[in-house]
């Protein structure tokens, strides 16, 4: 039964199918710029065309401003496909411009580096120091041809102490950039102090692998240090933007990822002549300080014999003095020993006297002090007798 379809719904089938064809929606188209204007809201609007077609564009806020158009200018822009139902119209969505005339392989590279720069992953400041001596290193390549071969025989050579994990992978075709993805998370998971991802030369669609933006996120999110060494010195992809260290070939990789234990011998023997010399310097400046500090110390010495015979001559001099002392000293005690005999009550006794005393009382100095029938002790020079006054007489 025929029908007739309204013209919103001829719309939102034609836009339907545009949209549900993947191949419109990351689409790159060469063209001439012409019709440039800005828009009010600051998009911009343009017409790509060649000699038979055009079509019309729009490019949104600051995605253009750095782009420099120019109408006549021939350009490769990268976008989506749509359709505007409301003014019936194909319009190309624009977010990456380039001049015409780099290919689409370099139009590919510099639109997604742009992209990636914007995010920080190029940034200088987050890229890390490679250790400086690796125990484990690994290796995210083919295991096939001559680059991993090439990069155990420079680390055995300069670093045997390393000890090399290999992640294989494919390093072009359809499933080198899973094969890359995975390698780096396995080699993260597996503990490496260093990781080299590394290919040899080739055209870019060869090495187009390490440009792709699952294998540059994969770089950034590597939780050790990553060296890319791909392909040769001309080349630059984005993996050796976003990686910590770009080296110019696979084995130059290796290279800078170990240091040389020749030179790492020659720079300890050095340091040990340096040290040693620094040593013998410092030894040989200390036995100067101490042979000068000795001169000193011996100048400054008082003149000992001088001082010891000057000592004996003391020592002699006090014994004189002592025992000339000690000679007065003992006239005096005979001189004093002469008066205290002299006034030893003995001595006197000696010579007939007597000391008498009241019976168990004092000495008798007076007549007073006794009278008739006194009991006395009289003491003379041999002992004493007991006495009695029969009366008392005076003078």
């Amino acid at each position: 039964m025929l029908e007739a379809w309204t013209v919103s719904r001829l719309a939102l089938v034609v836009k339907g199918v545009i949209q549900g064809a993947p191949q419109l929606q990351d689409i790159w188209l060469e063209g001439e710029l012409s019709n440039l204007r800005r828009g009010p809201g600051g998009h911009l609007y343009f017409t790509l065309k060649d000699g038979v077609a055009q079509v019309r564009c729009v490019m949104f806020g600051g995605q253009w401003r750095a782009a420099g158009l120019e109408n006549g200018q021939q350009v490769l822009a990268h976008g989506r496909v749509d359709f505007w139902e409301v003014r019936g119209e194909l319009q190309f969505y624009v977010d990456f411009v380039q001049p015409a005339g780099v290919g689409v392989w370099r139009a590919q590279f510099e639109m997604l580096k742009a992209r990636l720069a914007a995010e920080g992953l190029f940034d200088p400041a987050r890229k890390r120091p490679l250790p400086p001596f690796p125990r484990r290193i690994g290796v995210a390549t083919s295991p096939a041809g001559h680059v991993f071969h090439d990069i155990c025989q420079v680390i055995g050579r300069r670093w045997p102490l390393a000890e090399i994990v290999l992640a294989p992978t494919p390093v072009q075709g359809a499933d080198a950039v899973p094969g890359l993805v995975w390698a780096i998370r396995r080699l993260n998971e597996e503990g490496v102090d260093v990781i080299i991802v590394a290919r040899g030369g080739g055209s870019a669609e060869e090495l187009w692998a390490f440009n792709e933006e699952q294998v540059a996120r994969a770089i950034f999110a590597s939780r050790v240090p990553v060296i890319s060494g791909v392909g040769h010195e001309p080349d630059v992809t984005i993996a050796d933007l976003v990686a910590d260290v770009r080296a110019p070939t696979p084995s130059a990789a290796a290279e800078m990822a170990v240091p040389d234990c020749a030179h790492l011998r020659q720079r300890m023997a050095s340091l040990a002549w340096a040290l040693e010399s620094g040593i013998d310097e410092v030894m040989a400046a200390r036995l100067r300080e101490l042979s000068q500090a000795e001169t000193r110390l011996e100048r400054a010495l008082p003149d000992i014999a001088s001082l010891a015979q000057r000592a004996r001559a003391l020592g002699e001099r006090c014994l004189l003095l002592a025992g000339q002392r000690l000679q007065q000293l003992e006239e005096r005690v005979r001189s004093l020993g002469q008066r205290l005999g002299s006034l030893d009550p003995r001595a006197t006794l000696a010579r007939g006297y007597a000391i008498v005393r009241l019976r168990a009382g004092p000495v008798v100095t007076s007549l007073s002090q006794v009278k008739a029938g006194d009991l006395l002790d009289v003491q003379v020079a041999d002992g004493q007798f007991p006495a009695e006054v029969k009366r008392q007489y005076g003078f």
